[in-house]
């Protein structure tokens, strides 16, 4: 057995242990290529590509790169636009035993380089797009084959391949078994440093996915779901591949031999997404909160009646906050739909809560379980009736670590009474009927005046204002409260809110003391395609702001 395999089993998530092998994405999608070849498995545009042509391709791109070299553990970073390319070359990279890396594609020269550098990364294939920022790596590091996808036209990576040419060239791969202990790396940025590689295991991901929804269970073999002519959802990612949220679904999907629609574009476009979901009858969308649901929102309330949404099952959302406003309104728009509101990080896959039109519309809710505790700082867990404010943390299937970072392994994967919990940074309480609260990042909290504040909720009140699009709240320093609440607020076009009128909108539900002392209005919170706010950017220009204007 080579060593980098053995050093994986014998690292292997104590919560698992079913022997070598287990679940493998690979192997899931190689059995549908055989045994139902002519299902499609990804349209992207007028692209419709069949498992079988999926698969064919990933054993071709495999195949390039053996031939140069490419094996078990070696790293294939991807820096891809939502395109049959992502899944084809991470297919490609699991078919080989080697590592499916994602690349931010807004990442910059320098940033492109540190992670090509981090992550060791022996490969990588890049639309041309990026052409300008995968320069530096590839100055750097000679040796990097890179693979180029055509996308605009506009670029060229130097010393790139073709990615037609690499296909066109069909050389075979290694005959290889694919293995639960292939590794696949998510880097996240977190809220502080530089993007740390989470390594999960093939199987571990594939299990924790599967149990999201089905505690207790395993994921079936997809040959039986096919002979058993089970029906396979059509998923569309609204979010990138390149983060967890779409390319978890998108992995979970294709394992059960369903069709995954994608958009190439790198920005939102409501109407397009809207459109695909009637053309190609998609049943799951999945987005990220607030972000993706208010601009969907608002092209429903222009033009829904011109479009067949009836295949629509369900709206999956995960990674920011999902307001019940906006679900009340996709609900009026969609009332047969379910909305699901997944609870979870790259570190760990945690729980789900559901909502239907006829039912209470309340932020989402999760429960204590056998895999999701709240951990004081004592390494004891909090249970319903405890007032204290832990650490939330996830159990069973979770990731090995971070790659190359024994210290935020450690700190972060950590075993509380004789169990391995992951533990991200979100700080929650317990209900005294098991419900926990969840109350936002550990590093965004704020402490004005010794009272500690937690943004998310501040965020949610303004939510509910009919003139406020998104909020965000940072902390800003403060002579006299050490830190200042302060609120961004992105209005929609028409309103007319001031400053105190949104303030006193805050004040009448929350407490004095997390009431934004400022309300600052932006034009654009320029989240990322991930929905994600940027809390360092602006906690900085909320800092700016109130120096320039301190009144």
């Amino acid at each position: 057995m080579p060593d980098h395999v053995a050093a994986r089993r014998n690292a292997r998530n104590p919560s698992r242990d079913i022997g070598p092998g287990g679940h493998s994405f690979a192997r899931s999608w190689r059995t549908v290529a055989a045994l139902a070849p002519q299902r499609v498995a990804i349209v992207c545009g007028g692209v419709r590509l069949t498992y079988g042509e999926f698969h064919s391709q990933a054993r071709a791109i495999a195949g390039f790169l053996a031939q140069r070299g490419v094996g078990p553990g070696d790293k294939v970073a991807l820096q891809l636009v939502n395109s049959p390319e992502y899944m084809i070359g991470f297919f490609a990279a699991q078919l080989l035993g080697a590592v499916p890396v994602n690349v931010n594609y807004r990442y910059t020269g320098e940033e492109v380089a540190y992670l090509v550098d981090n992550s060791d990364a022996a490969a990588l294939i890049v639309h041309d797009t990026f052409a300008d920022a995968v320069a530096l790596a590839t100055q750097r590091h000679s040796d990097l084959i890179v693979i180029g996808v055509e996308r605009d036209g506009n670029g060229h990576v130097e010393g790139s391949v073709a990615w037609r040419d690499a296909v066109g060239a069909a050389m075979v791969p290694p005959d290889r078994e694919p293995d639960g202990d292939d590794l696949i790396f998510i880097y996240t940025g977190g809220t502080t440093g530089a993007p740390k590689a989470v390594m999960w295991r093939s199987d571990d991901l594939a299990v924790a996915l599967w149990q999201m929804a089905r505690p207790g269970s395993t994921p079936p073999d997809v040959a039986d779901t096919i002979a058993k002519g089970r029906a396979a959802a059509t998923l569309l990612p609204a979010c990138p591949l390149m983060h967890g949220t779409g390319l978890f679904m998108a992995l979970s999907t294709l394992s059960g031999g369903g069709t995954v629609v994608l958009l190439d574009d790198v920005r939102l476009d409501a109407a397009a997404v809207w459109d695909a979901i009637e053309r190609e009858q998609v049943q799951v969308v999945t987005i990220v909160g607030d972000a993706f649901a208010r601009p969907l929102l608002t092209e429903l309330d222009a033009s829904r009646a011109r479009r067949d949404l009836s295949a629509l099952v369900a709206i999956t959302s995960s990674g920011v906050t999902f307001s019940p406003e906006c679900k009340r309104g996709l609900l009026a728009h969609l009332p047969t739909i379910t909305i699901v509101d997944s609870l979870g990080a790259s570190e760990g896959i945690m729980s789900r809560s559901e909502v239907k039109v006829d039912e209470p519309i309340k932020p989402a809710a999760f429960r204590l379980s056998e895999r999701m505790a709240v951990i004081a700082d004592d390494e004891t867990f909090i249970v319903p009736g405890d007032e204290r404010i832990g650490m939330l943390g996830v159990g069973g299937p979770i990731p090995l670590g971070y790659y190359k970072d024994p210290d935020k392994t450690a700190a972060t994967f950590r075993t509380v009474e004789g169990r391995r919990f992951s533990i991200p940074g979100d700080y929650a309480s317990v209900d005294s009927d098991g419900t926990i609260t969840l109350l936002g990042r550990g590093s965004a909290c704020i402490n004005s005046g010794g009272e500690k504040i937690y943004p998310e909720e501040v965020e949610l009140r303004f939510k509910e204002h009919p003139e406020v699009f998104d909020a965000v709240v940072v902390g800003v320093p403060d002579d006299r409260w050490g830190e200042m609440v302060v609120a961004l607020i992105e209005v929609a076009p028409s309103s007319s809110a001031t400053e105190s009128d949104l303030r006193a909108f805050a004040r009448s539900t929350l407490a004095g003391y997390k009431v934004p002392k400022r309300v600052l209005v932006l034009d654009s919170l320029e989240r990322a395609p991930n929905g994600k706010a940027d809390y360092t950017l602006l906690r900085s220009i909320a800092t700016t702001r109130v120096s320039e204007d301190p009144t």
